[in-house]
């Protein structure tokens, strides 16, 4: 069984426009937020599919219903955190503060312990590993933000590419990478967003398919945004615009090819240390 996840956040938000549209703005833009996650709902049922969705706090303030639907469809909600600033732009306190703004949200509204973080952009970095016990301080049992690749805006190339437990002064918590595929000592990203869209898709299922065949399970990744080539355009810079917009119209394809040819579930399922953790039950309920 392999997890399959989607960071629910709007066209606007995404962290290479922070310079064009400052959070102090969002509001003043058109939200889609609602209708491709919707979207996105609809397509999973109809596949039998379910999935963990990183939900960002200011997205779950302004859209509730939305995120009742997404936990009354069997899904599992995790945190994206509160107002997508970069771990990198953030100091302890003020990342502390984000979490548990966030995981207070989400737990107030779908009555369930929420188990699982994803920062933005994937930002727990190396300059940002003093994140890892603020996590377990606020009562995370997994991370899923440190992607094992070179990029110009993340990763660490050298950390563990499988599933693993992380010791952290706070006590342990598991780490659940997004997939990758090592070629001659490199490991190149094949976990989806903006890789599933550039990425032939006959190329990319081979290196899937070998990945799983290792018994190791998939961890993969996309936007409901991903699904909405009609958003509008923001201003950025040239290589920015293309990671954001390359075959947006290949989305929704491309994710149904997904759907049929693996086996998805959401992380607190698929992966097992956290289905144990969890008691084995599709919802942590929340202890008064």
């Amino acid at each position: 069984m392999n997890a399959l996840t989607f960071d629910v956040e709007d066209y606007y938000q995404v962290s290479a426009f922070q310079s064009s549209v400052p959070m102090a703005d969002w509001d003043r833009y058109e939200s889609r937020v609602e209708r491709n996650t919707y979207k996105l709902l609809g397509i999973l049922s109809a596949a039998g599919v379910r999935a963990t969705f990183f939900v960002l706090g200011w997205v779950a303030d302004r859209h509730p219903a939305m995120v009742k639907a997404i936990h009354a469809g069997g899904h599992e909600v995790a945190s994206h955190g509160y107002s997508h600033e970069m771990l990198t732009q953030l100091n302890p306190l003020k990342f502390r503060e984000d979490i548990r703004r966030a995981k207070g949200l989400l737990e107030d509204l779908i009555g369930c312990r929420i188990l699982g973080y994803r920062a933005p952009s994937f930002t727990i970095v190396q300059e940002t590993m003093w994140a890892l016990p603020v996590l377990v301080e606020e009562g995370f049992a997994y991370d899923s933000s440190i992607f094992p690749i070179r990029h110009d805006r993340y990763g660490m190339p050298h950390a563990n590419p499988l599933c693993h437990r992380l010791v952290t002064p706070a006590g342990p918590l598991w780490e659940i990478p997004p997939s990758t595929f090592a070629i001659g000592g490199i490991r190149i990203p094949i976990a989806g967003g903006g890789y599933l869209r550039l990425f032939p898709y006959r190329l990319l299922r081979r290196l899937l398919k070998q990945v799983e065949r290792q018994g190791v399970p998939l961890v993969m990744y996309l936007h409901p945004w991903e699904l909405d080539p009609e958003q509008p355009q923001i201003p950025a810079s040239f290589v920015s615009s293309f990671r954001h917009h390359v075959n947006l119209h290949k989305t929704e394809g491309r994710l149904m090819n997904l759907l049929r040819d693996f086996r998805f579930a959401p992380i607190q399922e698929a992966i097992d240390p956290i289905r144990q953790l969890n008691g084995q039950r599709p919802c942590a309920e929340l202890v008064v």
